[in-house]
């Protein structure tokens, strides 16, 4: 229950009521009698109603005229007091809603009459307002009364009246709508059929209407009748009324109800047929008048245009448009066209401002435009409304700049004065304010000198008018300069605001309920799919009309926008409003990229880019493109020409930044200023969020970019960002500290624009890409032909752009790459290529190292799409590119390295195309990858690329710019064959597998399978290109690499080989070994003799290598050797191939011409691979075939640099490491036997090649020169060496031929000389006997010999003989040395040891052969000692042949080379006479001994009574020892030849006798000293021959008489001459008186003096039978001549006498008697 409703309420009503009522009576008690009456019974009345009435309210109405009517009585009275009290009980009546109907109507007419008196008229207004507004009691008539009322009291004499009820009429009025509308609410549920509006029926009675429409019906027909100054229909009584008025009800009737008009037909009808008329017909003044043109042209005065009705009519145009535009599609249209009108230069500028107000109004209603558009533009033959609204907004704006603004009252003291003077503006500094001595600039427009300050007029996006809400004005306000620009401004503002976020909110919409059909579509749902088709058809129906209208209206506007928006941008002073503009193109870009409309697209960022760049700035790309189409091209804006405008260059902007313009030929510096710079953020920011919908555009957008980014001095870093870098050439860009801090912002921008193409779709992602590529192109064109800093920007962003776009790298890698590739790192300057290989580098890197969904393992395509261009760098020839590529292998292989997989072939292929001519950090670079794969990824990579590897090892191997590098992939090679070898069985497999694999393969394709070594199987054929490489390395020409390759191969194969299949053996040997071999020898034996002088720097060669040919030498040297070793320790697997023995025959050659060669290094080696080969035991074959001889263990002494092989007595255990490989050998096929007549042809080969090898190398040259060539002493030890271990082997077949060669050689090469200077290592001193290694060779293969003689066959012992022959041959050079062809040698003695001097001569030194010589004679009497006996010996006449040869020693004696000779001889021959000697007897009969005895004979005399005197220095213990010596002799004599005198031939016994005889006299000798001579007289000596004399001269068993005459005759000989003797030095010592006797002569007496007590003591000892009586005679008649010698004066003399005489004692005895002897 309300509150006047309430019982509080109700009784106070009353009470109140009561009072007024007592009140009214007082009031009128005296004058006005009739009405205090009314008034008591009016109190009487009410009490009875409460008393009588529960519902008191109620009852009150009832009767409300009865309690009405004093109140009206005493508002008669029209006193001014009593007339207050009514009105307000009255009023106190109505707000509790207890007036009826009637009573209302008396209440007004009551209420007129005030009115007409013009009493309390602001009472009446009060009461009137309470009246209507508490309840719905007042209809029709009396409704109309009251707002006459209203209206007549608004023109009343007071101010205040006017005002009041003015805004009483507004309330009124809106009362009355508000209670149709209440009525409609009340019966919206009735649905009534609606009766059609005839034509022009009477507008009256409109029956159709309830009744409060009917009255507001009426009221809003007869507002438009008063406002055309018609008369009213309905609001009798209107005495006058003002169109502004009538203007502002009508507005806010539309404004406020506009249901009202819309939801009832008749009231439609008023608008199309009343207001709209109206409005049209009072436009009228304001189309038709001119500002400026003179009145008297035209025949009728033209009413000029009148600002209240103009401004009112025009908020009536904007409600119309507003909330009737679907009801008035053809009036608006007018009224638009009228309000573009407005706009034009010559209406007032009150008029313009009102009306740009009035299209801002427009402007901020999208939906409103859409309409437009849909309705005027897209009809045929119908005006193009919306564009020209924007178009007029543009020229509008565009004729502020140019038409100086004249007319306004505020602006020029004469109005219609048309201002030549340009701007009528305030002074240039006008825009600025002081403050506080500073200086600020406000926010403007400045173009071509006209200055226009930007007011800040409303928040954005509402259009909060100035000027149409100045309702109070009636003269035309004056305009504030730069408000109507600000406006239109504003306008544009909000114009591309609404546009852009409605469609692209509409297109977003479209696009999700597209997302949404297509997912139902495609997961099947409960609705039939008929439906689900349907509904997709309407909705690409309704897309296909909502896009026809957005690009409708896209199209409309476009053109005026960017020509306003361009204008503004350049003339705009002011950052925010700047801002503004470029968000506007950038939303009008971005829409126009969205709806796919390129023209205007591209026109908008055109603009943005020029306002980007420097006025004038010459980029071609601007100026070629669509754009042109725009800049150059009028468009025509309501028959105006509007030109689009360029930016103008004398813009007041801060200049920021000053750099080089980016041209071929850059002219000077160019300037940026900040508006640049923020257009720059702009066409980034563009870039950066509708990068999807730039497709072409892209190519403006990054030129622009590019341009600035060089003018800013921007350069790129890593990655492809740019970084602040100064400029390298030129005037330096000159930054002010405003841009420098913004400088890393943009820069990020940049990075991020490039960053934000992840999420481009993949079409715009190629267009950005094409656009890059074309800049790139661009670039590379300036940059030709000079060496100037290239603009590195498309570069650089291809780049950033590449890398941010990993995940879908497959459709940008071919169009980048190969740009990148064919174009940027080709290109002649330096600075570009390298960064193009930078970007090519990072982005393969990045390829590689990103997480690709599937991985890159399982994506071989895409691993090996993204490492082509890797590859294809190495067509490149520019070193900074490939190094380039070389460093991203390098680091592609330390991050990646595990995961390459197929990609291998593709790197390893980059570093084998480093080719020789590349330089050195090139190839180092190459190498250390290629070193990083070899140590770490062997295992990682598929074996079929480990060929790979092996080749591009072996290419290094072959690079001679660098030779560590060379040697250190030699190294990798061995490394390399080392993993091949520990992972040999997976090698294997995984090869076979892939062979198997190609062989299908090729099978299909009907080809044979191609690859190297073909038949061997793949694991095999990997070895074999390894070896084939190492093969290649070991003929280099740089020595070091030869020998290290060499080393290597062989080692290889050594540890190796036995991996390989038996079959491919026979490749190695053929393929790899002996063609390396003739290689090898082919360039030792053409090499350069000349001397290299130094190694290249200061390293010094050492003069054994101090030319080509001995570099070579080496290398000959290693090569031969390895192969030896080879067919050493690998016999076993070669000989059971078929070739073996060519194979043998091969080897053997090579053997042999090194040999051969005039190298010393060469040939002594070449032998130690002949000792090699030849020290192979061939495996036991058989368990039952032990008879396979044993080796003989021949001492074989290390040599110089020997290559120490296997010994001799190696047991061939296989101990390689994959025993199961050989395993397989022998498990398949059966055990191999070889042939005993192939290994005996093998072994005679061998021979003939030694002996070839011999005989050539010891044969002496015809002449010697200093170059002579003569073999060295250890390759002379090394062959003879051979000889014993090649014997074993061929001894069965060994004959006397044979022999003979053997002995040929051994004696030749015992006699070459060797050459001083290296005398003085092999030879011995002197004085030490001790044999050099060569002679023991030589003896040592005699001893092999006779020892298998010895346990040889029979019909081998016929080869004693020439043993014996060989040895005594050596024997003889004890005395003898022999000769070397025609070659002089030195004697040892006096080799001049000390003075050599290099390059004189070489002096050839004779060896000392005399410790050889004797050694070969102890041989001789030890291998007689074992053969006396045998046959061939005896029948040889062998021990003739040892006599005759020792002779010559013992002939010699003291003239011996050495003593030790001619001892040995002595000793030697006791030796062998003592064994030899009875074979002789024993052989006696058959004379095969005959011619001995002779040479026996004259041996002994030669040694016995020898020529040679023994030299001063001997001591006299030596010469007692000499002596013992010829005592032996004499002993051998007495005791193995003369007893056997019988088997003995009589000349030599009797020779024999001779020269006993002979001994047995002292042997005079003039050379000893007095002291001496009692021993030098070889006492002993002579005593034995006496005995041995004696004892055989007086023997009983002498045969013949003529002996024992013989030794008879000799004695008395002996006797006489002693005699003789002793008298002549009586005779001389007498003569002499004192002086004393010559030294020989005394030596002679006491000479004679022994020999006569050594005679007596013989006979003595002898049988006194044997003794002849005559020889006792002539001893004792020597007695008296020795008595005689007593008195002789030397002491030496006397005790000789003294010996001498003694021995007479024996004769002292008592004469016998005579009786005794018969006689008296």
């Amino acid at each position: 229950m309300s509150g006047t409703h309430s019982p509080e309420a109700v009784k106070k009503l009353l009470e109140n009521m009561q009072s007024d009522l007592r009140a009214l009576s007082l009031e009128c008690k005296k004058k006005f009698p009739p009405v205090k009456e009314a008034a008591e019974s009016g109190i009487i009345k009410v009490k009875t109603i409460a008393a009588r009435n529960t519902e008191i309210l109620a009852a009150l109405k009832e009767n409300s005229s009865e309690v009405v009517q004093p109140f009206l009585m005493g508002c008669g009275t029209k006193e001014p007091k009593i007339t207050q009290l009514c009105l307000a009980a009255i009023q106190r009546l109505m707000s509790h809603e207890v007036v009826s109907e009637i009573a209302a109507g008396n209440i007004i007419n009551m209420l007129w009459q005030l009115m007409e008196n013009s009493l309390e008229e602001l009472k009446l207004l009060q009461t009137v307002l309470v009246l209507l507004t508490t309840n719905t009691v007042v209809h029709d008539e009396a409704l109309s009364k009251a707002i006459v009322l209203c209206f007549r009291l608004h023109f009343t004499k007071d101010n205040i009246t006017n005002n009041t009820a003015a805004a009483t009429v507004r309330q009124v009025v809106t009362v009355v709508f508000e209670r149709m509308v209440a009525e409609d609410e009340r019966h919206k549920d009735i649905i009534e059929q609606p009766v059609l509006v005839q034509g022009n029926s009477n507008r009256r009675c409109v029956s159709t209407l309830k009744p409060c429409a009917k009255d507001a019906y009426m009221l809003f027909q007869d507002l438009c009748q008063l406002v055309n100054a018609d008369a009213p229909y309905w609001l009798v009584g209107m005495t006058e009324m003002t169109r502004t008025f009538g203007l502002e009800l009508l507005e806010s009737v539309l404004n406020d109800f506009p249901q009202v008009f819309l939801q009832h037909q008749e009231f439609s009808f008023l608008l199309k047929e009343r207001v709209c008329p109206l409005v049209i017909k009072l436009f009228s003044p304001n189309i038709k008048f001119r500002q400026g043109s003179s009145t008297s042209s035209s025949p009728a005065p033209v009413e000029k245009p009148y600002f209240p009705i103009c401004m009112r009519l025009l908020r009536v145009v904007s409600v119309l448009i507003k909330q009737f535009y679907s009801l008035l599609v053809t009036e608006c249209e007018i009224f638009l066209s009228l309000l573009v009108k407005f706009l034009d230069a010559d209406k007032p500028q009150w008029l313009r401002a009102v009306a740009v107000e009035s299209i801002h109004r427009l402007c901020v209603q999208p939906q409103l435009l859409r309409s437009f558009c849909q309705s005027y533009d897209m009809k045929q033959h119908s005006t193009k409304v919306f564009r020209d609204i924007v178009n007029a907004l543009g020229s509008f704006i565009q004729s502020l700049f140019l038409v100086p603004p004249t007319g306004n009252p505020a602006a020029s003291n004469q109005p219609g004065n048309a201002n030549s003077g340009g701007s009528v503006s305030a002074p240039a500094n006008s825009g600025m304010v002081g403050i506080g001595g500073g200086v600020t600039l406000l926010p403007a427009f400045e173009y071509r000198g006209t200055w226009i300050p930007i007011l800040t007029i409303t928040v954005q996006g509402s259009a909060k008018a100035t000027y149409l809400e100045m309702l109070d004005k009636v003269e035309p306000p004056t305009i504030p300069e730069g408000y109507a620009m600000s406006v239109a401004f504003h306008c544009l503002l909000d114009l591309v605001r609404g546009i852009t976020s409605m469609i692209e909110e509409e297109l977003g919409e479209v696009e999700t309920e597209c997302q949404i059909t297509t997912e139902e579509t495609s997961s099947p749902t409960q609705s039939s799919e008929q439906q689900d088709l349907q509904s997709t058809s309407d909705q690409m129906d309704k897309e296909i009309v909502s896009r026809a209208v957005w690009e409708e209206m896209v199209n409309a506007c476009w053109c005026g926008l960017l020509a306003a928006l361009s204008l503004l941008l350049d003339a705009s002073t002011d950052e925010a409003a700047t801002e503004n503009i470029l968000k506007a193109e950038l939303t009008m870009a971005a829409l126009c990229g969205r709806l796919g409309l390129v023209t205007s697209r591209d026109a908008f960022i055109t603009a943005i880019c020029k306002g980007s760049l420097p006025p004038h700035y010459a980029l071609t790309v601007l100026n070629t493109t669509t754009a042109a189409t725009l800049s150059n091209k009028s468009y025509s804006i309501q028959g105006q020409s509007v030109m689009m405008i360029s930016p103008s260059s004398e813009s007041h902007q801060q200049v920021v930044a000053v750099g080089q313009p980016l041209a071929v030929q850059p002219q000077g510096t160019v300037m940026l200023t900040s508006k640049n710079i923020q257009c720059m953020r702009t066409l980034l920011n563009l870039a950066h969020c509708h990068g999807a919908v730039l497709g072409t555009s892209w190519q403006l957008v990054l030129a622009t970019l590019q341009h600035l980014v060089w003018i800013l001095g921007l350069k790129p870093s890593s990655g492809g960002a740019l970084k602040p870098g100064r400029a390298v050439e030129g005037p330096s860009t000159v930054l002010t500290t405003a841009v420098m801090t913004d400088l890393p912002v943009i820069s990020n921008i940049l990075s991020r624009l490039f960053e934000s193409s992840q999420y481009l779709d993949d079409v715009s992602l190629h267009h950005l890409i094409n656009a890059l590529c074309s800049l790139s192109l661009e670039a590379m064109d300036m940059a030709y032909g000079n060496n100037k800093e290239p603009s590195l920007f498309a570069v650089a962003k291809l780049l950033e752009t590449g890398l941010v776009n990993m995940h879908r790298i497959e459709i940008l890698w071919r169009p980048l790459t190969g740009h990148l590739l064919e174009k940027v790192c080709q290109h002649p300057n330096s600075r570009m290529r390298e960064w193009g290989a930078e970007a090519l580098t990072s982005l393969i890197k990045a390829g590689l190292t990103f997480n690709h969904d599937p991985p890159l393992s399982q994506n071989q395509r895409l691993q090996l799409l993204l490492l082509n261009p890797l590859k294809e760098m190495s067509n490149i020839n520019h070193p900074d590119i490939r190094l380039k590529q070389l460093e991203c292998v390098l680091q592609i292989l330390q991050s990646q390295g595990d995961s390459l997989g197929p990609g291998w072939p593709l790197v390893l292929g980059v570093m084998g195309a480093i080719r020789n001519d590349q330089g050195e950090s090139l190839i180092r670079t190459a190498f250390q990858c290629l070193q990083l794969v070899v140590t770490d990824f062997l295992p990682t990579m598929p074996c079929t690329c480990l060929q790979i590897v092996v080749d591009v090892a072996g290419s290094f191997g072959l690079h001679n710019q660098e030779l560590n590098i060379s040697l250190t992939s030699i190294g990798l090679l061995w490394n390399i064959s080392d993993y091949f070898f520990q992972r040999g069985e997976t090698i294997e497999k995984e090869l076979n597998k892939e062979e198997a694999a190609q062989q299908k393969q090729a099978e299909d394709k009907g080809v044979a399978l191609n690859r190297p070594f073909h038949p061997a199987p793949p694991f095999d054929c990997l070895w074999l290109c390894l070896y084939a490489k190492l093969g290649e390395l070991c003929v280099d020409p740089r020595p070091a690499v030869r020998k290290s390759a060499g080393q290597t191969l062989f080692s290889t194969i050594g540890a190796h080989g036995t991996l390989l299949q038996h079959s491919t053996w026979h490749t190695v040997i053929w393929k790899v070994l002996f063609h390396l071999l003739d290689r090898v020898r082919e360039s030792s034996t053409t090499a350069d003799k000349e001397k290299i002088e130094s190694g290249g720097g200061n390293i010094l060669i050492h003069h054994s290598r101090d030319t080509a040919e001995k570099q070579w030498a080496e290398t000959w040297v290693l090569t031969l050797a390895g192969v030896a070793r080879i067919f050493n320790t690998r016999r076993y697997l070669l000989q059971p191939l078929g070739d073996f023995s060519r194979a043998w025959d091969v080897l053997l050659d090579h053997i042999q011409s090194a040999a051969l060669s005039k190298n010393n290094e060469v040939s002594l080696a070449a032998l130690k691979s002949f000792q090699e080969i030849l020290q192979i035991v061939s495996p036991a074959r058989d368990s039952d075939k032990p008879e396979t001889p044993p080796v003989v263990n021949v001492p074989v002494p290390v040599l110089m640099g020997s290559i120490s092989g296997p010994s001799l007595s190696r047991p061939f255990v296989r101990t390689d490491s994959i025993g199961e490989r050989l395993g397989r050998y022998s498990s398949s096929e059966p055990p191999i036997v070889t042939d005993e007549l192939e290994d005996l042809n093998l072994w005679w080969a061998a021979w003939n090649t030694w002996y070839r090898i011999g005989s050539e190398s010891t044969k002496p040259p015809i002449t010697f020169d200093k170059l002579t060539f003569i073999p060295s002493q250890p390759f002379l030890t090394a062959l003879i060496q051979i000889f014993p271990a090649l014997y074993q082997h061929i001894k069965t077949g060994f004959n006397m031929d044979d022999l003979q060669k053997l002995g040929v050689i051994l004696h030749s090469a015992i006699s070459v000389p060797i050459s001083s200077d290296a005398s003085p290592f092999i030879l011995p001193s002197y004085t030490e006997a001790v044999l050099t290694s060569l002679q023991e060779a030589v003896l040592t293969a005699l001893d092999v010999l006779q020892k298998a003689i010895c346990v040889g066959p029979e019909n081998m012992q016929i080869m004693y003989p020439a043993i014996f022959d060989q040895l005594l041959a050596f024997v003889e050079f004890s005395c003898k040395p022999p000769q070397y062809g025609q070659l002089e040698t030195k004697h040892i003695a006096n080799a001049k040891y000390n003075q050599i001097q290099l390059f004189a001569p070489a002096e050839w030194v004779a060896l000392n052969y005399v410790p050889f010589a004797e050694r070969s004679l102890e041989v001789v009497v030890d291998l007689y000692q074992k053969t006396a006996c045998h046959k061939a010996v005896v029948n040889e006449k062998v021990l003739q042949n040892i006599i005759k040869t020792l002779r010559v020693p013992l002939s010699l004696k003291y003239s011996c080379p050495s003593e030790s000779t001619w001892k040995l001889a002595v000793s030697s021959l006791l030796k062998v006479l003592s064994i030899g000697l009875p074979v002789a007897r024993q052989h006696a009969s058959s004379g095969r001994f005959d011619s001995m005895w002779p040479e026996l004979a004259n041996t002994f005399e030669d040694f016995l009574f020898t020529k040679s005197i023994p030299p001063d220095n001997l001591s006299i213990q030596e010469f007692q020892r000499n002596e013992s010596i010829d005592v032996e002799v004499v002993q051998l004599i007495s005791t193995e030849i003369l007893p056997y005198a019988n088997f003995i031939p009589k000349e030599f016994v009797g020779q024999i006798m001779t020269m006993l005889n002979k001994g047995s006299i002292h042997s005079q000798s003039s050379s000893f000293t007095e002291a001496e001579i009692d021993i030098r007289l070889r006492e002993e000596f002579s005593k034995m021959c006496f005995e041995t004399l004696l004892q055989f001269s007086f023997s009983n068993k002498v045969t013949t008489p003529q002996e024992g005459y013989i030794s008879r005759m000799a004695l008395s000989v002996l006797l006489k001459r002693s005699q003789d003797v002793l008298r002549r030095y009586i005779e001389d010592e007498r003569l002499s008186g004192k002086c004393p006797l010559p030294r020989q002569q005394v030596t002679e007496i006491i000479f004679v003096l022994k020999a006569v007590s050594t005679l007596i003591d013989s006979l003595k000892k002898t049988q006194p039978e044997n003794v002849d009586g005559n020889t006792w005679a002539q001893v004792i008649a020597l007695y008296p001549t020795l008595v005689e010698c007593i008195s002789c004066s030397s002491s030496e003399v006397c005790s000789a006498l003294k010996e001498a005489l003694v021995p007479f004692k024996d004769f002292m005895q008592p004469p016998a008697s005579r009786v005794q002897n018969g006689e008296s």
